[in-house]
């Protein structure tokens, strides 16, 4: 995915070029941000923190680009831009749509303005979680702490080994191994400085204190969201020599020399190199070498990261995210109250259409031309076999209505819940433009199964109710729905990991508004708001646990890579279709009633989401 240069500031790098030179950049950056224009090539082997305006905006529209592409909201992409911007001294004032962004900039001595726009937008999980890995280990190499994640080294592990086939299992074991020595190393420090204080009068409490935390920040387990003042700095530095100094007549030789190790880690992170200092050479995966000179990584560094995270090739094959869309809306059919065989249908059609859709868009083919394709191919799919099966058991052409289940794979889940946040922050227009990207998705949707309908004389009624025990009913519900969400998130393409949390939280969370519905006959609407704003809280309580060392630091996923799988299986895809087939019916009277029933239960998804941000987060719950 890539963006297109549209402005620059009258300082930029055409002025001196013939136009053959200008026709040759945009020519070859004809979807990318020209980066070998003259100012940004100045300083391309510059520490980041040294370089002139235009290299640092280079990489603080890339960031925000790359994460526009992976389909996250308005909010999301400026918070990002702002995460980036911070430890290099800019400030950015950005206006972020479906496609495009247009970004300030300033030093506070010169300004840049950079517009770039993507060729299309879809959804990559697993590029918004690198994304915050990323903006943790550039501001741990700037010299500043870590906002996204409390264990910083997970970040470090995961950016610097992105080159490696297996990164997420080295990264794990990488982690394990450097917090065990961190763990020992402070360990040691504490003892050590205990013993100091113990025999020296004139070290202070709060000195003892910066040092245990400056020792934290070297290992990369440094306080989320703080940023160290060079006082600070200075004072565990000297608390640190201190202790250790102090230490040397009263402690073991040992124990002075793992005092002495550890102590050097508060000096390394005041020069803005965090616990890299500790690193073996050989394990940076950049071409160039460290710089030497204060400012962490080079411009150049920061931009081979980022080339690695966007030229990841997708995590799963069309074959697989085939069966994962057979698997989700097989599960979507059980749970609108299909049988075996309404579920059989779906998952022959939701698997092929998928596999031919992502053929098609891995071929840059129009996003509403494959969707289309896509849905018929389902559809026809689906029919053909419950058909083939009907000449063995005659029951199965009964169910005409499965069909609508195989096209719900292409539901843009993710475009309506993030328009909706977008909404609840007040960017309209990045809101309605992703709601309406949405619409006309669902709307080509279900035109196709219309048409499909109509040529094979379909007539949709319904699934015929199962009659099955209300505890069993809630199991397989259960079932159903952690299988549904998986499977989504396999499309989102999101780590098993992560696809496996999101699942739980769905399974819950569903279950949890189906059985609403059914014994306590609460509004599908209300239910669905309640579902929302509990796959809300449930991923703000994981994320939480995470930070709080409840959990492994690993597991530290964004909370919409784990709400809006959970949620989208209750998007009401039934009652849209329905909807477009009355209406292809100019029955306009039922095709209004399950239009404005859909409606209403696609805006409390995200409403219920918003509550639990609000409850949740000091940055959602005032207007700042």
């Amino acid at each position: 995915m890539g963006v297109k240069f549209k402005s620059r500031s009258s300082n930029d790098g055409y002025r001196g070029r013939t136009a053959a030179e200008v026709r040759r950049v945009s020519k070859y950056h004809t979807h990318s941000i020209p980066l070998d224009m003259e100012d940004i090539e100045r300083d391309y082997d510059k520490p980041i923190v040294e370089a002139c305006i235009a290299a640092k905006t280079s990489l603080i529209v890339r960031v925000g680009m790359l994460e526009l592409g992976a389909g996250t909201g308005s909010f999301r992409v400026r918070e990002m831009m702002h995460r980036i911007a911070y430890p290099m001294g800019v400030h950015v004032r950005a206006d972020v749509n479906l496609t495009d962004i247009e970004a300030t900039c300033t030093d506070g001595v010169s300004r840049i303005t950079e517009v770039v726009d993507l060729p299309t937008t879809g959804v990559n999980t697993e590029r918004i979680w690198l994304l915050e890995h990323f903006a943790d280990w550039l501001s741990v190499k700037c010299g500043q702490a870590g906002t996204y994640h409390a264990v910083t080294v997970v970040s470090r592990e995961l950016v610097d080994n992105l080159d490696e086939p297996n990164v997420y299992a080295a990264a794990r074991k990488a982690v394990k191994e450097v917090l065990a020595q961190d763990q020992d190393a402070a360990e040691a420090l504490k003892d050590a400085v205990a013993t100091a204080v113990h025999n020296e009068d004139e070290i202070s409490q709060n000195r003892i204190d910066a040092a245990a935390m400056d020792t934290r920040t070297a290992a990369g387990l440094g306080t989320v969201g703080s940023t160290p003042r060079s006082d600070d700095s200075k004072d565990s530095k000297a608390a640190s020599v201190s202790a250790s100094a102090s230490a040397d007549g009263v402690a073991k030789d040992s124990d002075s020399s793992a005092a002495g190790s550890a102590a050097a880690g508060p000096s390394a992170t005041s020069q803005g190199r965090g616990s890299e200092a500790r690193r073996p050479a050989s394990s940076d995966k950049s071409s160039s070498p460290e710089p030497q000179a204060t400012g962490g990584i080079t411009v150049r560094q920061a931009h081979e990261r980022l080339d690695l995270i966007e030229r990841r090739k997708p995590l799963y094959s069309p074959l697989f995210s085939g069966f994962a869309s057979a698997v989700a809306c097989a599960a979507f059919v059980f749970l609108l109250g299909g049988g075996p065989y309404d579920m059989a249908g779906a998952f022959v059609g939701a698997g092929i259409g998928q596999w031919v859709r992502r053929q098609m868009l891995g071929r840059r083919i129009n996003q509403f031309f494959a969707t289309g394709v896509a849905v018929i191919i389902a559809a026809l799919a689906c029919v053909g076999t419950l058909r083939l099966v009907g000449i063995f058991d005659p029951v199965a052409l009964k169910h005409d209505t499965a069909y609508i289940g195989a096209i719900l794979f292409v539901i843009p889940g993710f475009p309506l819940v993030t328009g909706g946040l977008d909404i609840a922050k007040l960017d309209f227009p990045s809101g309605v433009q992703r709601i309406t990207y949405a619409f006309s998705i669902i709307l080509v949707a279900t035109l196709g199964g219309w048409a499909v309908a109509r040529m094979v004389m379909l007539n949709p009624q319904g699934f015929e109710p199962m009659n099955l025990s209300p505890w069993l009913m809630a199991g397989l519900r259960m079932i159903a729905a952690f299988c549904g969400v998986w499977g989504f998130s396999v499309l989102f393409n999101s780590p098993q990991r992560m696809a496996l949390v999101a699942a739980v939280i769905g399974a819950l969370t569903d279950t949890m508004r189906l059985e609403m519905q059914d014994l306590l006959h609460v509004p599908p609407e209300m239910a669905a708001f309640l579902g929302a704003f509990l796959a809300g809280m449930l991923a703000t309580v994981w994320r939480s646990s995470v930070r709080h060392g409840l959990l492994p630091p690993h597991l530290g996923y964004p909370r919409i890579s784990l709400t809006v799988p959970s949620i989208v299986i209750m998007v009401p895809g039934l009652y849209m279709y329905r909807a477009m087939f009355y209406l292809g019916q100019f029955n306009t009277l039922n095709a209004l009633d399950w239009a404005f029933r859909a409606f209403m239960v696609i805006i409390c998804l995200p409403i219920g989401l918003v509550t639990a941000r609000v409850l949740t987060d000091r940055s959602w719950r005032y207007d700042v």
